[in-house]
């Protein structure tokens, strides 16, 4: 089996097309407003479950906020995928983020009222917040060549380090600040989501032209250049779609989001337990989030150079090596903790990224931003299913329970080399089902600037 994959022609073996000349543009803008968005996203993670601890008096349902959140992501990732697909990646994506910064307010006030139902409400609509920032990762894959395709995307997730890594760090700042308006300290972080996914839909919405999608179509529907034949491939009937692939990717995404929320939601209620404050926690969640997205620009060239399906089965190993390790930690080392979350991070960032190439590369243009959004969906179920369950099997059976559970479900993720592995079926034609992704390979036609799509 081993011997298939490694004869498998990897993305690298094919000749690196140039990109089009807007993607640097579009990658600039993507990276500015992931910046800010990661400030919003790291709100959930750090604070969400002892908030819900806090107000709903309970350890057993402290992992409702992550579920609810996710939730709310799967259908902020089902909405802003059809949005995308209509109207492009500009719209869409500013609306999702506008939608999670109404979200974060509503938190903020939920709990200054001391209202649950508006808490839960709240947590399911910033979730729309979320699921647009991971959303955003396939708007720097539309332009991208097929060579090119895991490092375009990780550069959208490593800019999410800097908001992502700082805002855990900023609990306590942010907690004085809102303690000083008259609300309780943990809805600090909410408050910095509010002005961080405002921030992010402005950007998007004001400067993010031409708009990805739209153009990656444009270039597939236009006659002229060296463009013209594979941009045909790519808007071939839905037949050409690779269901195989499609179902590999997401397999892969779903697998290392369940094991990484259902660890890293329990993790601060853990510490807290065993007299760790809020401080530490947050420092732990900022080292955790720092793996997620700060090793990506390796981890985008190891997809592209060593293969899609490799790196896959590298999340499985470090998610289980991240499971072990949070099992057997001494409930009093921070160190410990740490150092599990961040091999936790890790595994997920590998996951994430291969899982991402795998699906783009299945689904042709016609209808890529809905397939996505679909695939994200299951991705956010499977955040839902893993922060539910986390708090019961934690107030049930303890933290360790949890990790090893998490390890052990961490190797469902080599099976995917098995699946990988087989031959890809071919259409009647005789050709691969895989398609070429348009917007890779293509350059512009001459003197195209982009202009008509923006007023198309």
């Amino acid at each position: 089996m081993l011997r298939e994959v490694s004869e498998t022609p990897k993305v690298s073996e094919t000749p690196e097309a140039p990109e089009v000349p807007e993607q640097k543009r579009v990658l600039t803008v993507l990276v500015i407003s992931q910046v800010l968005s990661g400030a919003g996203l790291a709100a959930g993670i750090t604070v969400g479950a002892l908030l819900a601890e806090e107000m709903l008096g309970s350890t057993g349902l402290a992992g409702l906020p992550s579920a609810l959140f996710t939730a709310g992501s799967a259908l902020g990732a089902l909405g802003v995928g059809r949005l995308c697909q209509r109207w492009g990646r500009r719209p869409g994506l500013a609306v999702g983020y506008g939608v999670g910064a109404l979200g974060s307010l509503g938190v903020v006030l939920a709990a200054a009222v001391d209202s649950v139902p508006l808490l839960l409400l709240s947590l399911l609509v910033y979730g729309a917040g979320t699921a647009t920032n991971l959303l955003a990762r396939y708007a720097g894959a539309d332009l991208a060549s097929p060579a090119r395709r895991g490092r375009a995307v990780s550069t959208v997730l490593f800019a999410t380090t800097l908001g992502a890594v700082i805002g855990p760090t900023l609990v306590s700042a942010t907690g004085e600040v809102a303690h000083a308006w008259g609300v309780p300290r943990l809805t600090g972080p909410f408050m910095l989501a509010v002005v961080a996914f405002t921030a992010a839909a402005a950007v998007l919405g004001g400067f993010l032209r031409p708009d990805p999608l739209r153009l990656a179509r444009a270039l597939a529907a236009g006659p002229a250049g060296p463009a013209g034949p594979a941009a045909a491939a790519e808007e071939a009937p839905a037949a050409r779609t690779d269901r195989r692939g499609i179902a590999t990717g997401t397999a892969v995404m779903v697998l290392t989001q369940l094991v990484m929320i259902a660890i890293m939601t329990m993790t601060p209620v853990h510490m807290r337990a065993h007299g760790h404050d809020t401080r530490a926690a947050g420092l732990v969640i900022a080292l955790h989030v720092g793996a997620m997205f700060l090793p990506s620009p390796l981890t985008g060239l190891l997809v592209d150079r060593l293969g899609r399906v490799w790196v896959a089965v590298a999340s499985g190993v470090t998610l289980l090596a991240a499971g072990v390790l949070a099992a057997l930690a001494p409930p009093h080392s921070m160190a410990t903790l740490a150092a599990a979350l961040v091999l936790l991070g890790l595994g997920w960032n590998f996951g994430l990224i291969s899982g991402t190439a795998i699906v783009t590369d299945a689904v042709p243009l016609a209808h890529r931003a809905s397939t996505q959004g679909m695939v994200d969906v299951g991705i956010a179920l499977a955040g839902a299913t893993g922060g539910l369950a986390s708090g019961v099997v934690v107030a049930a059976s303890g933290f360790s329970v949890l990790a090893a559970g998490g390890a052990l479900l961490a190797l469902a993720v080599v099976p995917v080399l098995a699946l990988a592995a087989r031959p890809p079926r071919t259409s009647s034609a005789g050709a691969a089902a895989p398609v070429p992704a348009a917007g890779g390979p293509h350059a512009c036609p001459a003197g195209h600037t982009g202009g008509e799509v923006e007023r198309s």
